[in-house]
């Protein structure tokens, strides 16, 4: 297996859903949702490749770290690498069938366990989204992360104990879908959560509470007041609102607000283990694979998803040797130029 043959596979299977570009940037496919592109102009989907392009690397070659430590702790879970699968839910629904829901969580789940990591399920307007994520995490022996939308209070209760029963470590919630039209078309409506909720949904489950689609500094935390377990950085892959800045930017203000109080991960944007070296450097723990991971399960399945987290880990190590970076607990920003 190699990237190109997953590629190939992968752009035939998406029939234009999306078009496996040699640059994933979201400039060809701005405004194509569904489908991979950003929402309106695309603009927060560049900016999130925009805004990692302009972190640049401090090259350092005299000192003694040879060997790099890739592992990290995150949410009590040991990783290989701070690489988690993201959740990206109805890939049948809106990817022109390129995959069965079952499919695909299944690639996701089982491939980033091959790959010493974790990954993440999705939600959407019809059960069998939700269903699909949880039937791959429990044949994986819980080995996975329910990602649920901004529903109701109690429906998000109801749902995260289904993933705890599942053997699930942790939920989350993609409060950046609070405006997501398809689910309240359907009858499920979804919408922004106050302090006092999240709150609630926090004292009313039994596993981590992850919320995904924080910006701002103030929204860190009053996840923190709320006693949310983690954060995701996210502007939802710019397909939630158009014209914010790209995660990058605006991790380092974030970080600086709940570093040390919370778990900080981010998405965005990530094309290497160059990126991610970034991403940490700016101060996440960890951080989230959308797109990339979606393409290697289309064209590769489980293996697939296996070989481009094996490829991200490769150039992490590489990047780390040649910036004198010995472990993950606490990238120096030095590294940065």
């Amino acid at each position: 297996m190699d990237i190109n043959t997953i590629h190939r596979s992968a752009k035939a299977r998406f029939r234009g859903a999306c078009r496996v570009c040699p640059v994933c940037n979201g400039t060809i496919c701005a405004g194509e949702v569904p489908g991979m592109g950003g929402l309106g102009t695309g603009a927060a989907f560049r900016h999130n490749i925009q805004a990692l392009a302009e972190c640049r690397l401090n090259l350092r070659t005299v000192h003694s770290v040879k060997k790099p430590d890739l592992a990290c702790r995150i949410l009590g879970l040991d990783l290989a690498l701070p690489v988690i699968g993201a959740a990206i839910g109805g890939i049948a629904l809106n990817m022109n069938g390129a995959m069965a829901e079952a499919e695909y969580t299944a690639a996701i789940i089982s491939g980033c366990r091959q790959a010493g990591t974790i990954g993440m399920t999705g939600d959407g307007p019809v059960p069998v989204v939700f269903d699909a994520g949880l039937d791959a995490i429990g044949r994986e022996d819980g080995w996975g992360i329910p990602v649920i939308k901004p529903r109701d209070t109690d429906k998000i209760v109801e749902l995260a104990k289904q993933a705890a029963a599942a053997g699930a470590p942790a939920f989350g919630m993609d409060i950046d879908a609070a405006a997501l039209v398809n689910m309240t078309n359907a009858g499920q409506p979804v919408g922004p959560k106050t302090i006092q909720e999240l709150a609630y949904i926090k004292n009313h489950t039994p596993i981590p509470f992850i919320v995904k689609g924080i910006m701002t500094p103030d929204d860190a935390e009053a996840c923190w007041q709320a006693g949310v377990d983690a954060i995701v950085v996210s502007n939802h892959g710019g397909r939630a609102l158009d014209h914010t800045p790209g995660t990058a930017e605006v991790l380092p203000y974030v970080a600086e607000a709940v570093k040390g109080k919370m778990t900080v991960l981010v998405d965005g944007g990530i094309r290497s283990g160059t990126d991610v070296l970034k991403m940490l450097a700016l101060g996440a723990d960890a951080v989230l694979l959308g797109r990339p991971l979606a393409i290697a399960a289309v064209g590769g399945g489980a293996d697939g998803v296996a070989f481009v987290l094996n490829k991200y880990k490769a150039e992490l190590s590489a990047a780390m040797i040649l910036t004198g970076t010995a472990g993950l607990s606490d990238v120096p920003v030095e590294i940065l130029w």
